[in-house]
């Protein structure tokens, strides 16, 4: 049976800690993932395995609560919604450690978008980290990185299940791709509660930000408006991410619907790393079964 897999992580904020339980799954049934690519979350989650830590990373990960999240994410007052992330990214790179791409022990690719260019990025060379930082800046919602030139935001604009990367790597016997905005499931629904159906800005604003109601008011609708954009944004990705598997498509796609989480949930991580390990039992389950099945008409044909 094939064992060699070229792993596709795509992009869906907090929901991308599902990629984490896929990662475990394949590694527990002894796959060897030989190439990762990825889009924002899918970036972060890939980079950290490939340097060799990511059993550090969700260490930390998983102590983390709504409040702490909210101080990394390091919000800036002067230029209202855009947060900075300095103080995330630094804490990543302690864990990491300042690690370059081509130094990987896997071929390793992060997907940016140039505002600049008007084109993908693929990140397979340089610093681990910024790579990442660059991959993972949305759209009105974290700061642009500018970088030779350019202003790099996150690989999901163009690209949120980066497959044409995985389909370059010659040593790969299949290709595995995880779709973490796949159509919402009833089952995950009575998840939700009232806290969680504000808006993440507005419920930013009444925990955090200590500010006078007039100011506080103006703020909020900056922030309420990020939060449409942020919807708007995930819709796009859906579409482009069924547009770019009718053109690549993957030997075995593992797809966690949406309403898994909210995409500024990572105090759940736990939970949502399971029901990614879950969903990957369910696809490669499936996926052997069938393969078990060739083998059988084959060696039949043969006798």
């Amino acid at each position: 049976m094939t064992k060699r897999v070229a792993l596709v992580l795509g992009s869906g904020g907090a929901r991308g800690i599902a990629h984490v339980g896929v990662i475990r799954e394949l590694l527990s049934r002894g796959y060897e993932i030989t190439a990762v690519s990825g889009a924002s979350m899918g970036a972060l989650i890939g980079g950290v395995w490939a340097a060799g830590k990511l059993d550090e990373y969700c260490e930390w990960a998983e102590q983390l609560d709504y409040l702490e999240m909210l101080r990394l994410l390091d919000v800036s007052l002067l230029d209202p919604g855009v947060i900075k992330g300095d103080k995330l990214f630094e804490r990543i790179r302690q864990i990491v450690g300042d690690c370059r791409i081509e130094q990987l022990p896997v071929p390793y690719t992060a997907v940016a978008a140039s505002l600049t260019a008007r084109r993908e990025v693929w990140f397979q060379r340089g610093d681990l980290i910024t790579a990442i930082r660059a991959s993972c800046a949305i759209p009105s919602l974290f700061k642009p990185v500018k970088m030779h030139g350019q202003l790099l935001v996150d690989g999901a604009v163009l690209n949120p299940l980066p497959l044409a990367p995985a389909g370059a790597a010659a040593q790969a016997d299949l290709v595995v791709a995880v779709n973490v905005l796949g159509e919402p499931e009833p089952d995950f629904d009575q998840q939700e509660s009232p806290e969680e159906e504000d808006s993440l800005f507005t419920g930013l604003l009444n925990r955090w930000i200590p500010k006078q109601k007039s100011e506080k008011k103006q703020l909020e609708k900056s922030m309420g408006l990020l939060d449409v954009s942020n919807q708007s944004m995930e819709l796009m990705q859906q579409a482009l991410t069924r547009y770019k598997m009718a053109g690549y498509v993957p030997d075995i796609l593992v797809t966690v619907p949406k309403n898994i989480c909210q995409f500024y949930e990572f105090h759940r991580f736990t939970e949502v790393a399971d029901a990614g390990r879950e969903r990957a039992v369910q696809a490669l389950d499936e996926w052997e079964a069938n393969e078990g099945i060739q083998h059988l008409l084959e060696a039949e044909a043969e006798c």
